[in-house]
């Protein structure tokens, strides 16, 4: 009985730690612009130019 009092803090201790990082990666601005990566890839890269030297 006492291994599930144990798992049960840990899992608290865990959730916490996830709910955590959640709200700092959410005042850091991770989740800010989540349209642009998805049609990134669609998008062609400028041609490089030709330098002659």
């Amino acid at each position: 009985m006492n291994i599930i009092y144990f798992l049960i803090g840990c899992s608290i201790v865990m959730a916490l730690f996830f709910l955590a990082a959640f709200f700092w990666s959410l005042k850091n601005g991770q989740h800010d612009d989540m349209h642009t990566p998805a049609i990134r890839i669609l998008f062609d890269d400028d041609k490089p130019e030709d330098n002659e030297n």
